[in-house]
């Protein structure tokens, strides 16, 4: 710890306990408005966000006229979900001084928060009057419509924000996601390429082009275009980053560990640049490297829950089910709005021999994620191999009702079927699930290593294959 980072620290405690002991009435002290801005930040740091509700409150008792602290009274209402008490706040302010830019840009923040977008854009655009630099304003407005859904008004306002402002990140990965849901990614190249030809120089225009090839599943060209991004500034870190998950998906693992290392380069220690490494090494089928960055990942954040995820999946392949529940149920305790941790948590649990502890998580995993086939198949196979065959046939038919067209399904449902001795049904969901992948076929054979079933069932696909040529 640096002796300035440190001196830091002890002025901050010393300022806290200086206005706590004024609080309790032990002491008595004068605070100007920028201490008290500071007690209330230094709360809201350590999330002590009760602490930080009962300074700003004494703060504003002791300044009712400060606009600023009006503003930060109502951004830490916001933080404990008072919307209502927060906006009310801020109507004080208005009142005191209508046209403050900073006032207006947090009540539109509060109001979208709230869901109250068309409120938000209309304060926005009064902003947008007064602002100086209007970038960031149009970016919220950009947000506040996509919100809505109101996609294509979303991407003229993105679009505006990078005319203004070719470096504004977020604008470019929000444009990219409105195009992407849209369908105009395609088109958009042209509208990249544009600023490209304006100016050759601008890395942050190919690092866009990159970002929508990407999107477009066109890695190799987005490869290039970060090349172009990176040969224009070789400390350009996020181009190195994006072209290591573009590297990545072309299975060019070894290219994609020197992008990421050229990130770390840049910018130090990143529990998401560990973890894609981590990524990597796994694909690579280096497991003991893969572990250590997961490692590193969460040493340098302990709250990273991907990591945690991560190490788990690993030590499931290592078949360490203790250490892989364990790892789970910490990524679970970070995010339980993950349906692929309660997946992992439930399949090393059943491992153990932890059958309800497993079931209640698939239930959890299902409910979050039901396009997830593979959840389908291993929570039904507790009930197959306990002999409960009616309870794991209804789960793939509720997989089913969600993901109608998925053939893993239906072919899982033949085997199950034919298992219970009901050989017409079966036939009919085998012949679903030919048309819909016929070359799947074969995972009924690793279901079945019986010789003389494996016959039965050629011949079955085989006279298919024959009728449908």
């Amino acid at each position: 710890m640096s002796e300035f980072y440190r001196s830091r620290k002890d002025e901050e405690k010393e300022l806290v306990k200086k206005f706590e002991n004024h609080i309790k009435g032990n002491d008595f002290h004068f605070f100007d408005v920028e201490e008290l801005e500071k007690v209330v930040d230094i709360y809201l740091d350590d999330d002590r966000n009760k602490k930080a509700l009962q300074a700003i409150e004494f703060a504003v008792e002791q300044f009712p006229f400060s606009i600023e602290l009006i503003v930060l009274h109502a951004h830490v209402l916001a933080t404990l979900h008072q919307y209502e008490l927060a906006l009310e706040a801020l109507e004080k302010a208005e009142n005191i001084q209508p046209n403050d830019v900073d006032l207006l840009l947090t009540k539109a923040n509060i109001l979208t928060i709230d869901g109250k977008n068309n409120e938000a854009i209309d304060c926005l655009q009064r902003a947008m009057d007064m602002a100086e630099d209007t970038d960031e304003i149009l970016y919220q407005i950009g947000m506040a419509y996509q919100q809505m859904g109101k996609f294509d008004l979303a991407i003229e306002h993105y679009k505006q924000v990078l005319e203004i402002n070719i470096d504004h990140d977020n604008a470019t990965y929000e444009l990219a996601y409105c195009l992407d849901i849209t369908d105009q990614l395609e088109g958009s190249i042209s509208y990249y390429e544009k600023f490209i030809d304006a100016d050759p120089y601008s890395y942050h225009a190919w690092y866009n082009l990159g970002v929508v090839f990407h999107k477009l599943k066109k890695y190799d060209q987005a490869v290039k275009a970060y090349e172009y991004a990176i040969a224009i500034d070789d400390n350009f870190a996020s181009a190195y980053f994006n072209m290591g998950n573009s590297l990545l998906q072309q299975e060019k693992h070894t290219e994609a560990l020197d992008a990421f290392s050229q990130t770390l380069r840049i910018e130090g220690h990143s529990a998401e640049v560990f973890c894609r490494m981590a990524e990597t090494y796994d694909k690579l089928d280096q497991l003991d490297l893969s572990i250590k960055y997961y490692q590193k990942a969460v040493k340098f954040d302990p709250l990273y829950d991907e990591a945690f995820y991560g190490l788990a999946q690993n030590l499931i392949k290592s078949e360490k089910w203790i250490e892989a529940v364990h790892y789970a149920r910490k990524a679970l305790k970070i995010n339980l709005h993950e349906g692929k941790y309660w997946q992992a948590a439930a399949f090393a649990e059943y491992q153990l021999g932890n059958q309800t502890a497993a079931i209640d998580a698939y239930e959890e995993a299902v409910s979050l994620d039901p396009e997830e086939i593979s959840i389908y198949l291993d929570w039904s196979f507790i009930y197959f191999e306990s002999g409960e065959m009616d309870v794991a046939l209804n789960i793939l038919k509720e997989g089913l009702e969600e993901n109608p067209d998925s053939p893993e399904l239906y072919y899982r449902m033949t085997a199950y079927l034919i298992e219970s001795g009901k050989y017409k049904e079966a036939f009919i969901f085998l012949e679903n699930a030919l048309v819909l992948d016929f070359e799947m076929h074969t995972v009924l054979y690793d279901f079945f290593p019986r010789l003389e079933t494996q016959k039965a069932l050629f011949k079955l696909i085989d006279q298919f294959r024959k009728d449908n040529q």
